[in-house]
């Protein structure tokens, strides 16, 4: 879910601008892209799951003209990469979104919120909470990460959306309809879930060295 058109008043559109680029500013100090120079691998992975992600936000449904519903994988890019290098995909996603005309520039800070920066930090914390405190065993990685993670991340994000159009919106008709939106999110997590535990499953087999977050030699015995 992304905004295309903004009913969102100033403010808020300031706001999240703001909450996004302190966001980004603080991914930037940590140079996550010095590992990309390093391992060519990593840096073909990296950007041809950006463009891939691209390419996937064009299959949307959009019902009203300020708001669309689509896939975000967003989850999956943090599990993959972690939440650095995920977030400067996402950035660069929602940039590509304003350039082919989809969405509006006013709402580039919103929309990274929404798809980028909730969903990394609710991943985030379920994989720090699996690596610290649940058994190491690769199908809790991949259900309680892979599946359940990306639902929440998905529902995180839907709400963001949702509570800035109810606390800021300009249209009344908008904030109603968004009020309407939230009884579908349910109906989002599943879609999302699916494919991310689906894709995340395929690379912890054939290719668990590439999902930065699982560590094969803990959950896999090598020996």
């Amino acid at each position: 879910m992304s905004f295309a058109e903004s009913v969102l008043a100033p403010w808020a559109l300031w706001l999240c601008g703001a909450i996004s680029l302190a966001v980004l500013a603080r991914v930037v100090a940590l140079r996550p892209w010095q590992p990309l120079f390093v391992d060519t691998g990593l840096q073909h992975r990296w950007m041809a799951a950006t463009l891939a992600v691209v390419l996937m936000w064009q299959l949307r449904a959009q019902a009203v003209d300020w708001l669309t519903l689509h896939l975000v994988f967003a989850a999956l890019m943090t599990l993959v990469f972690k939440a650095p290098l995920a977030l400067i995909s996402n950035v660069m996603i929602n940039v590509a979104m304003v350039v082919v005309g989809r969405n509006d520039w006013a709402l580039l800070g919103a929309n990274v919120l929404v798809t980028g920066i909730v969903p990394a930090l609710v991943v985030g914390v379920i994989w720090r909470f699996v690596d610290r405190k649940l058994p190491d065993n690769l199908m809790i990685f991949l259900f309680v990460c892979g599946f359940f993670g990306a639902a929440l991340a998905t529902l995180g994000g839907g709400l963001t959306a949702v509570g800035l159009i109810v606390t800021a919106g300009t249209d009344p008709e908008a904030v109603h309809l968004a009020r309407e939106y939230a009884r579908f999110l349910p109906l989002l997590m599943p879609s999302e879930a699916f494919l991310t535990g689906m894709l995340l499953s395929v690379l912890m087999v054939y290719h668990p060295s590439w999902v930065a977050t699982f560590n094969d030699h803990r959950y896999i015995d090598l020996q």
